[in-house]
């Protein structure tokens, strides 16, 4: 089941929103060019290593940085293919209309708190990590958050190959996303009751930056939306809805 697009439409260049899509393309098609000890040693400096943060003398013992850079270099690395077409994919899909609500500067700034929350959250549930943590999935799922609570009657269409029949339906936004949260939060507390250590998916650093854009969105969204669209933009709402 493969998410194709929402039935909210934007009503303004989502310029912020695609600056973020480029330059993790541009990061993205960067480290294609590396080799694979480049690639390595280019993750382990701008990856999210939690032992570097909960401990510098070990950080500069092993020559990564000592700073809290990390927790913002990191949302702009992929592992591969199919985690960056996957985050890409999902923040073009939410992240035009949630910055219709909040604005362009404003949803930058909410983007990129949700995904140092989301790396803090990481590197308190696994402190002695010494393993990089990547990825815009952590400011990503902040944001799907925000789209939640701000468009829960939208509708989010899906593609569905049935013995090679294109087969499409149509799942409430809220029910999408709640339930896609709720794997989410079984799966990070199924990983820490096994084990102390990460994971391959960083399942914390996806509940963490939702939690965060689902306590922030309001202090974000622009009180005055209603007003600056008009009811036409209403009465689309509606009717997609």
């Amino acid at each position: 089941m493969f998410p194709l697009h929402d039935t909210i439409p934007s009503r303004q260049l989502p310029l912020v929103n695609w600056l973020i899509i480029l330059a993790n393309t541009v990061v993205f098609i960067y480290e294609l060019t590396l080799s694979s000890y480049e690639l390595e040693t280019l993750i382990h400096i701008y990856g999210l290593v939690p032992l570097s943060i909960t401990d510098p003398e070990w950080a500069k013992w092993t020559g990564h940085p000592t700073g809290f850079a990390p927790l913002l270099t990191n949302m702009f690395l992929h592992s591969g293919w199919g985690h960056f077409f996957g985050n890409m994919w999902t923040l073009y899909i939410f992240g035009d209309n949630v910055e219709d609500r909040m604005g362009s500067f404003r949803y930058l700034v909410f983007y990129l708190l949700t995904g140092i929350v989301a790396g803090l959250t990481h590197v308190f549930l696994h402190a002695d990590s010494t393993i990089p943590a990547i990825g815009a999935s952590g400011a990503i799922s902040g944001v799907m958050a925000a789209y939640m609570f701000l468009f829960p009657h939208s509708r989010i269409v899906f593609f569905i190959p049935l013995l090679f029949l294109p087969y499409f339906v149509e799942l409430p936004a809220l029910l999408y996303i709640g339930l896609w949260f709720v794997g989410q939060l079984i799966s990070g507390i199924t990983v820490l009751a096994i084990t102390e250590s990460a994971s391959g998916i960083a399942f914390w650093a996806h509940i963490g930056g939702f939690i965060a854009g689902a306590v922030l969105y309001r202090i974000f969204a622009r009180k005055r939306y209603r007003a600056l669209f008009g009811d036409e933009y209403n009465r689309s709402y509606i009717n997609y809805a």
